[in-house]
């Protein structure tokens, strides 16, 4: 018998879940229970920040709140005169500082729900919200590195307990039906294990076809994991799966015969692909409006350092391991300072938990656990004693671990 869970609120909790599975096996409610460790980020730890002085910044955060459960204590207000682009980085600091005062401890990352400002002098609006404006993010001179962010192929689960910082992302829309659809597409997205395609596209425009030395490495180490295509050619036309879409021009054709499956991820290596309106490059926010979920773009000139872009191969996996669209994307971004992240933030579509139990065990079937070695421990009370009956290790892209023990009881799945 194959029973999933979507574990969208905490892969610790899992009581009703498994009263679930104990019912459905015509068992006593007492059968079996089993914890996992948490590998995302949870409704509860995400705070929402509206604009009261935006009517449509107030309407999506409102929306966001009740379509994904979030407590209303993490809505948070700040006002400002809405419509700038830029917002001014004195002013800004003042806003960020009576954000910070309000803002409930256990909260560890941020939802903004306005599309411009986008910049804040020379950081973008969501690392600017991050880490503090601070010019050691942006470039000192014509295409220089900037400082490097610590949540960087971060692996823990808690940014603000661990390295003192909230990641950040955007919820732009220039509707609210444009905000709804894509709030809709994260949470359809949750849980579903999706069979699409990542579309790796090796341009002809050089300047701006960096990542693709990376296509053919990436590929290789999705194999088995996440079906990857690289293609040359300067457009995608006509795919019904897109998954993750990752490509290098200024403009990208072509977006209009695509269908981007929900929790889809893509994003153009170009200059100014963060200034949402007004640029004569493509904004991010046109990927949005095509049907993904999430997007990145720069806001000033970054050139072409691939420390300043996504990193596709680290996107997709960490995204594919359960965790949530801001978590994978800003874990992919070295120096994200210059770098506008807007999507969905909670969407999980690889956070699933599946269990087999037959007469000869119980097969476990999940994308959650990484590379490493576990301990499984059983107790016959909630609060244990727990004691150890199995140490097994995870091998990179496993998904399916046979585990011992089937006596009535309670679980736990510890990394070591």
């Amino acid at each position: 018998m194959d029973i999933g869970f979507d574990a969208n609120y905490s892969t610790w909790n899992l009581v009703g879940f498994f009263l679930l599975l104990s019912l459905s096996l015509g068992l006593s409610a007492e059968t079996l229970e089993i914890d996992l460790p948490r590998q995302r980020l949870i409704a509860e730890q995400l705070a929402v920040v509206v604009n009261d002085q935006d009517p449509l910044s107030q309407r999506i955060g409102n929306y966001y709140v009740e379509a994904r459960g979030i407590p209303t204590a993490n809505l948070l207000h700040v006002s400002f005169k809405p419509g700038k682009k830029n917002l001014p980085p004195q002013q800004f600091q003042q806003i960020r500082q009576k954000l910070l005062k309000i803002t409930p401890q256990n909260i560890q990352a941020y939802a903004i729900t306005w599309i411009a400002p986008f910049r804040v002098g020379c950081m973008s609006v969501t690392s600017a919200l991050t880490f503090g404006y601070d010019k050691a993010w942006c470039s000192d001179h014509t295409c220089a590195s900037t400082r490097r962010s610590p949540y960087y192929d971060y692996r823990g689960v808690t940014p603000y307990n661990d390295l003192s910082i909230r990641p950040s992302i955007s919820i732009a829309a220039n509707s609210f039906a444009e905000a709804k659809a894509l709030i809709e597409r994260g949470i359809a997205a949750d849980g579903t294990l999706p069979e699409g395609t990542a579309y790796l596209i090796s341009t002809q425009d050089k300047q701006r076809n960096v990542r693709a030395k990376d296509y053919l490495m990436t590929r290789r180490l999705m194999h088995n994991w996440i079906d990857t295509v690289v293609l040359r050619g300067n457009t995608l036309r006509d795919r019904k799966d897109v998954l993750f879409y990752f490509t290098g021009r200024t403009h990208i054709d072509g977006l209009e015969t695509l269908t981007f499956l929900p929790g889809a991820i893509a994003d153009h290596l170009t200059s100014t692909g963060g200034v949402l309106s007004g640029s004569k490059q493509m904004s991010a926010l046109r990927w949005l409006e095509a049907g993904a979920t999430g997007s990145f773009g720069t806001v000033v000139e970054p050139c072409n350092h691939l420390g300043k872009f996504p990193n596709p191969r680290l996107v997709m996996e960490h995204y594919s391991h359960g965790q949530t669209l801001l978590e994978a994307y800003w874990r992919s971004v070295q120096q994200p300072g210059e770098g506008l992240f807007i999507g969905e933030p909670l969407a999980a579509p690889y956070d699933k938990v599946v269990f087999n139990k037959s007469a000869t065990g119980t097969r476990l079937i999940t994308r959650n656990l990484t590379a490493g070695l576990y301990r499984l421990s059983h107790s016959t009370t909630p609060i244990g004693p727990f004691r150890q009956i199995q140490r097994f290790r995870v091998k990179p892209h496993q998904q399916q671990f046979d585990l011992s023990g089937g006596e009535p009881g309670y679980y736990r799945i510890e990394s070591l």
